[in-house]
């Protein structure tokens, strides 16, 4: 179900006509290696280039053989006739199978790395269409105090770029190969045939390996698609949270003759985040099976294999299909200022109270005396639903201290944005800081 919602250079990458085209130039890469150290005669690299891959041969052979290898070295064997000889020579399935796979992973993280930096592009744009845009900051989602949608965003620009960070890593560790024989001990192939081979798949050789390359590696892979996953599902739950009747502060895309509902024609539901939560779901769980793939028996088993077949193309896709989804939801995101606004004065001015308290400990109240002074007149403010500065402006204690046309400069929302400008080299910027760094 997933390849139908994603991309086809994703999807491609994973196909069984992806993989096996790869193992044959993983296989010739080797020929290439052996004909370098005077092993394979020169005359035959031109041929062996020739080799095929027949599906249709595979099927047979491999209801015969139940071993998807030898079924596939047989139909390219075939395919050479007596040059197939040299095919597979000194090596075991998992040289060919895991070099492949680091090929394929690395695809796959090249093109994940363009969707980050498509969704950082277009996060940057909005945050900085933005950062003046003043809204309700909220905490236990109950009002705090007024941010902007801008410096909102700015966080997830910054959570973003820590994800390419990663997805760099986690392909640099991916991107190796091996070609080191049964159980690793290069008994019938040598270091510079893998060397070699390696240096033409544009792979490092690793370090050390046993017959498999150590699924740490796959791990790292999966679990960072596990990350950016998760913070997909991060933005998409705020969005749904700020698409919400009552809150109406932004509204992901809805197309012209789209419908919400079989039942109420009115509804236009956050769908698309929707989509995306549950999707992020799936790829944590295939982060815990990645994890359990790293213990395997001895130099190998083939515990991991079977899953991985499912776990690596799925959270590719997945992730690919998120992140384009994601894209599309922020460049089409509608915002309602005017929303913001009106949800900022719902509390009658309660979240100024900070700056009401910070202008009393100005005068000279201690900080306990201010707190208690202020949280007097917010409880009555919340309780009997009165405005907060008329409750203020009514208390000696308070008018004492701060004169009624001071007080009423608290209240002032441009007073409020003017101060954030006037900090720009702070982290309270509104987002000053997020334009993208070079490089």
């Amino acid at each position: 179900m997933i390849e139908r919602y994603s991309r086809p250079p994703m999807k491609k990458i994973w196909t069984d006509e992806s993989k096996f085209k790869i193992w044959l130039k993983v296989e010739l890469a080797v020929c290439e290696a052996w004909c370098e150290l005077g092993v394979i005669p020169r005359d035959a690299i031109p041929r062996l280039k020739k080799a095929r891959f027949d599906a249709a041969r595979y099927e047979g052979f491999f209801k015969e053989t139940h071993h998807d290898m030898n079924a596939f070295l047989r139909t390219v064997s075939e395919s050479l006739g007596e040059e197939g000889r040299f095919i597979h020579l000194g090596l075991t399935s998992s040289d060919v199978m895991d070099t492949a796979l680091s090929l394929q992973m690395r695809a796959a993280a090249n093109l994940l790395a363009r969707d980050l930096n498509d969704a950082l592009s277009v996060l940057v744009q909005k945050a900085l269409e933005h950062k003046y845009t003043i809204m309700m900051g909220r905490t236990h989602g109950v009002h705090a105090e007024p941010t902007t949608f801008g410096l909102k965003l700015a966080v997830w620009v910054e959570e973003m770029r820590r994800h390419a960070a990663r997805l760099a890593q986690a392909k640099r560790i991916v991107s190796v190969g091996k070609i080191s024989g049964a159980v690793g001990t290069y008994a019938t192939v040598p270091p510079a045939v893998e060397a070699k081979a390696c240096a033409r798949l544009g792979l490092v050789p690793a370090r050390v390996s046993n017959q498999v390359l150590q699924r740490d590696r796959h791990a790292q892979f999966v679990t960072t698609l596990a990350l950016i996953a998760s913070s997909l599902e991060k933005f998409a739950t705020e969005i749904r949270g700020l698409q919400r009747t009552e809150v109406l502060e932004v509204e992901e895309p809805f197309a012209e003759g789209q419908t919400g509902s079989s039942a109420m024609p009115h509804k236009r539901n956050p769908e698309l985040c929707e989509r995306i939560c549950g999707l992020a779901r799936l790829v944590r769980g295939h982060a815990i099976t990645a994890m359990e793939n790293v213990a395997l028996w001895h130099e190998r088993d083939i515990s991991h294999s079977s899953n991985e077949r499912v776990i690596l193309p799925d959270s590719c896709l997945v992730v690919d299909y998120a992140l384009n989804t994601f894209i599309s939801v922020m460049r089409g995101l509608v915002v309602y200022p005017e929303h913001m606004k009106e949800n900022l004065g719902m509390t009658r001015g309660l979240v100024f109270s900070q700056r009401v308290m910070l202008a009393l400990i100005e005068k000279g109240l201690s900080r306990q005396q201010a707190y208690k002074l202020v949280q007097r007149n917010a409880m009555k403010a919340w309780r009997e639903r009165i405005h907060f500065i008329d409750l203020l402006q009514a208390d000696n204690e308070i008018t004492a201290k701060l004169p009624e046309n001071e007080l009423a400069g608290l209240f002032d929302l441009s007073c409020l944005r003017m101060s954030w400008l006037a900090s720009s080299t702070t982290s309270t910027s509104c987002g000053m800081w997020i334009v993208p760094s070079k490089g």
